[in-house]
């Protein structure tokens, strides 16, 4: 069975081959794409059949795809109003591919959503389903990295900034989520299935920042914005104005609780209790 995982220079591609791996899957049977292949050429090295995939370059696709029997579609990392027509190119080359399952990450309570995020995972999720394509989606919440991340600037700053008020986040690591993908790449069962996929313990933005501070051993504050103001510090501090609006619009979401899950999907898909807020902190560099 082979089996493709898009977007695999980046992050959670990355963390996913290295699951299959771990999940015995042949090195051979794994075929890990991206634009810029020179950064998976070690993966090349061990055996994992890299080609180059360009969600805007359709041609590419459908080379990349040939013979594969599954395939892991990783939203893609540009501009939210491109995002759809990338995923559509995936879908329809999958398609001509004939791959049987096609995995996809999309988020949390993605049919109810009311953020820009959430909207072009609805509408990828809707051309799965227009297309007839057998597929399972994750519906991946937030990444614990996107604040331990940010943990240097929190600590310089003594403060948590956010938009998400009282909002509950049920935020898991990267690596748990890469699990998960592995699992239903590799299992039978699994088809038409649509995972809530988060971390056992939510929080709010206050209780990060408390965490933090228990970590760190210094006093850490959450400081809560109107969304149009944490705009604009996200801007501030380099973030370009068009992401800084969508993380911004997150954070509403947040607050009316689209990140919150306590589906418990995560943990039973990958066997185990996912990583913890208190753990990411204790591994994280400060």
């Amino acid at each position: 069975m082979s089996i493709v995982v898009t977007g695999a220079t980046g992050q959670l591609g990355r963390l996913t081959v290295e699951a299959l791996l771990r999940r015995e899957v042949p090195a051979a049977d794994i075929i890990a794409t991206g634009r810029d292949i020179a950064r998976i050429k070690d993966l090349s090295d061990r055996g994992v059949t890299v080609r180059r995939a360009d969600f805007a370059d359709a041609d590419s696709l459908s080379e990349a795809f040939a013979g594969a029997d599954r395939l892991l579609l990783i939203s893609a990392s540009v501009p939210v109003g491109e995002r759809v027509a990338h995923h559509r190119r995936v879908m329809d080359a999958a398609l001509a591919a004939g791959v049987a399952l096609v995995a996809y990450t999309s988020t949390t309570h993605a049919d109810t959503a009311t953020t820009v995020i959430g909207a072009t995972h609805r509408e990828t999720e809707q051309s799965l389903r227009d297309r007839g394509i057998p597929s399972v989606l994750l519906r991946n919440g937030w990444y614990l990295e996107n604040y331990t991340g940010q943990l240097p600037r929190i600590l310089r700053n003594n403060a948590v900034v956010g938009a998400a008020g009282s909002g509950r986040i049920s935020a898991a690591s990267r690596a748990d989520y890469a699990e998960a993908a592995a699992v239903v790449l590799t299992a039978e069962g699994h088809t038409g299935a649509v995972y809530e996929l988060g971390g056992d313990a939510s929080f709010t933005l206050t209780e990060l920042a408390a965490a933090i501070s228990a970590a760190a051993g210094k006093q850490v504050a959450y400081a809560d914005l109107p969304v149009a103001e944490f705009a604009r510090v996200l801007a501030g501090a380099g973030v370009p104005a068009e992401l800084a609006e969508v993380l911004a619009d997150a954070d509403l979401g947040m607050s009316r609780g689209e990140m919150y899950t306590d589906s418990g999907d995560l943990r039973r898909l990958i066997g185990r209790p996912p990583m913890t807020l208190a753990e990411a902190l204790a591994v994280a560099p400060h």
